[in-house]
């Protein structure tokens, strides 16, 4: 039966324990407030359904879960839609068995749908040096206002190649986190995550530069890095994101197929193609699970094969070498 998404009515003991574990979420796991929308979305698409049912979280079944999932999957829903649903599912089980409101956890035995894993987009080497000397060129023959706006492009396409930020962590770097040490970004992530990031020479060298107009431009020191004289102060991701395409053009590359998440992978799959390691790389990128990092930089199958070739002790490479 397909569930309506809402449930009617006062507080039913469902909402209840489901407000509880979201509270939960944000408290002691730090879950940003667009995951628990989420979360609070498909558990509430779940609980109408057991409720047509005539059951309730504390007392579903396996079969039920089954039953549900499979109504999503008839409905014409995305796999990896159906699978983000019952991650939430299993995750408000554990819960409610933990708080001993239900004796059993249903989703023990619950298998996910199979998906492959999507891998991300990324730029070829030489098109990330076009892009970066693209930036470098735009600020030349510039004057006053147009000088700074080329400087402030040309800083957010440094910065992004070389830490890899989310673009909402870019364009909300705040003045003094992005000063207070030389070499170092202070970056407040998901859930209010803080970390540390490298910042290479080069990208400081253009940093540094940028950030001396910045301070002729404002006259005072300003809230944000990357200010704009729109509503929140700072410079919105949108407007990012169509400058960075109109810069892939006149760079000679193909816009569509630039993005600041591009970018963003670019960065990770670099460091892991030249022997970074996986859990350095998921905390440049502030990944709270390294299973993240693992499908967004999709390590290449020859740095595998040459990994197991050159270490393990029973390769023909290796044997060859210890004679």
């Amino acid at each position: 039966m397909k569930s309506s998404g809402k449930i009617d009515g006062p507080a039913t003991p469902f909402l209840r324990n489901l407000d509880r574990f979201l509270e939960m979420m944000s408290a002691e796991r730090g879950a940003a407030k667009n995951s628990v929308a989420a979360y609070r979305g498909d558990l509430e698409d779940y609980g109408a359904f057991l409720g047509q049912n005539g059951k309730s979280a504390t007392n579903a079944a396996p079969e039920d879960i089954r039953n549900y999932l499979e109504g999503l999957d008839a409905a014409g829903m995305a796999t990896s839609t159906v699978a983000r649903r019952l991650s939430a599912i299993k995750q408000f089980h554990v819960f409610l068995q933990s708080e001993n409101l239900s004796q059993d956890n249903p989703t023990r035995i619950i298998q996910g749908p199979r998906q492959k894993p999507s891998l991300p987009k990324t730029l070829l080497s030489n098109d990330m040096k076009s892009l970066l000397a693209a930036a470098a060129d735009n600020t030349a023959g510039k004057e006053a206002a147009a000088l700074f706006k080329a400087l402030r492009l040309q800083c957010l396409v440094e910065l992004l190649a070389a830490t890899g930020l989310r673009v909402s962590e870019l364009v909300g770097l705040k003045f003094a986190n992005a000063t207070a040490e030389r070499d170092m970004l202070m970056i407040i992530g998901k859930g209010g995550r803080q970390r540390m990031v490298p910042v290479s020479a080069r990208a400081q060298a253009v940093l540094q530069r940028y950030i001396t107009a910045l301070k002729l431009e404002a006259g005072e020191t300003p809230v944000w890095l990357f200010p704009s004289h729109g509503a929140g102060g700072a410079l919105t991701r949108q407007h990012f994101a169509l400058q960075l395409k109109d810069l892939a053009r006149h760079a000679g590359l193909n816009a569509a197929k630039v993005s600041p998440h591009v970018l963003r992978h670019g960065f990770a799959s670099n460091l892991l193609d030249h022997g970074a390691d996986l859990r350095a790389v998921q905390q440049m990128l502030g990944h709270a699970d390294i299973s993240t990092t693992q499908i967004y930089t999709h390590i290449q199958p020859e740095r595998l094969s040459a990994a197991v070739e050159s270490f393990h002790p029973l390769s023909q490479k290796r044997k060859t070498k210890t004679r």
